[in-house]
């Protein structure tokens, strides 16, 4: 499981017997969930009005830098390619993977100075992550047009005779070339019409040069023939071929061309892989920085619900519960009966949420107890 339930509590005598109650509930007996404390330091209350205010630009912030830390994670996911399956091991937040990061949190105090206030804490964090946003999307834009250049390039060499370039398939001797008379035409031919292109080619046409044909190259479906014939003969022969299901292709020999889309391909290759390096690298930096804000809003979160529940002076006990999946339902009817007394008109919506279909979630998101929930499965698909 790799989601998590970040909630606190009020202290009872000492924050300590808070967390001695919430463990005995959920793992000495049933074994519900592997908890933590989550240690959150003395942060600066401020005034009511000024926490009302940040509860819901937290909540909104929370879900905006969720998305920024979503978007890395897939844009990596996206840029490893055929390596996607290594996309984990490059997730981490300070050096170590998300689980340990958040089980072992510690507020970083050289980032977010705890003597600064909570709302100038909250911009900070906002205007790193938009920095971050930023970013991403002008590298990502630079980096997908070059895979898309790349791409194209690739399948224009790459594909059906009837589309694909034949820069990479013709040779300079398979073509009459400087003559002011003759010409050479390339024509794509079924497999099943081979015998009827030989018997065929040297009458659709008059003045087609006899035995010029010769097969160049061929692809599970079709091969791709040359034939020599005087220019001014070129319009009939071709109208003759079409008739007969067999494709000239639109295609004059010039080397200059040819020299040139090559080097464009081995330029826009050599410039992926160029940018390749340091694009994963400033991902992961950058994933790593995301997710850390993105755990210390959830702190900030929890830090300003709790004082406006459970007022002042700061006592309450921030924990951190992995549920176990087979007994997430057990766990939540567990701590609802261990903090009912907080609240009471939150076990009424949590029960006429229980008899009402389709009541509002975010009714049923809200419990006796502050709850957050953290959820480190980023990705769209599964690794």
């Amino acid at each position: 499981m790799t989601e998590f339930w970040l909630i606190s509590a009020p202290g009872d005598k000492t924050c300590q017997q808070t967390w001695d109650k919430m463990m005995a509930a959920t793992t000495r007996t049933n074994n519900l969930s592997t908890n933590h404390k989550f240690s959150i330091p003395d942060l600066k209350v401020g005034t009511l009005d000024v926490l009302v205010g940040l509860s819901d630009e937290l909540a909104k912030l929370d879900s905006f830098v969720e998305s920024v830390v979503k978007k890395v994670a897939q844009y990596m996911a996206d840029v490893l390619e055929d390596s996607r399956d290594k996309v984990q091991e490059n997730l981490l937040a300070n050096g170590v993977d998300l689980v340990t990061y958040i089980t072992r949190f510690q507020w970083d105090m050289a980032k977010y100075p705890i003597k600064q206030s909570l709302k100038n804490i909250s911009e900070i964090i906002s205007k790193q992550v938009t920095q971050i946003d930023n970013d991403l999307k002008t590298r990502a834009s630079a980096y997908n047009n070059l895979k898309g250049n790349l791409q194209n390039l690739e399948r224009k060499n790459a594909g059906s005779l009837l589309t694909r370039s034949l820069a990479d398939i013709v040779k300079k001797e398979d073509f009459v070339l400087d003559s002011e008379y003759l010409i050479t035409l390339l024509v794509v031919v079924p497999k099943t019409g081979y015998t009827d292109w030989q018997k065929a080619y040297e009458t659709l046409a008059e003045m087609v040069v006899p035995r010029s044909s010769h097969l160049l190259f061929e692809d599970s479906d079709s091969g791709l023939f040359s034939v020599t014939l005087f220019r001014k003969a070129t319009d009939d022969f071709k109208h003759k071929a079409r008739e007969n299901k067999f494709t000239v292709r639109d295609f004059q020999y010039n080397e200059e061309e040819m020299k040139a889309d090559k080097e464009e391909m081995t330029r826009l290759s050599t410039d992926k892989k160029k940018q390749f390096g340091p694009l994963v690298r400033w991902l992961k930096v950058n994933f790593s920085e995301a997710f850390i804000a993105w755990i210390h809003i959830k702190a900030l979160r929890v830090f300003v619900e709790s004082v406006l529940r459970y007022g002042l002076p700061v006592n309450f006990q921030a924990m951190l519960l992995q549920p176990n999946k087979k007994t997430m339902k057990k766990l939540r009817e567990v701590l609802n009966d261990l903090y009912k007394h907080l609240d009471s008109s939150a076990a009424a919506i949590i029960d006429s949420a229980m008899d009402i279909p389709g009541l509002n979630l975010s009714q049923q998101e809200y419990y006796p107890y502050v709850y957050y929930k953290i959820d480190c499965n980023l990705l769209d698909f599964k690794v």
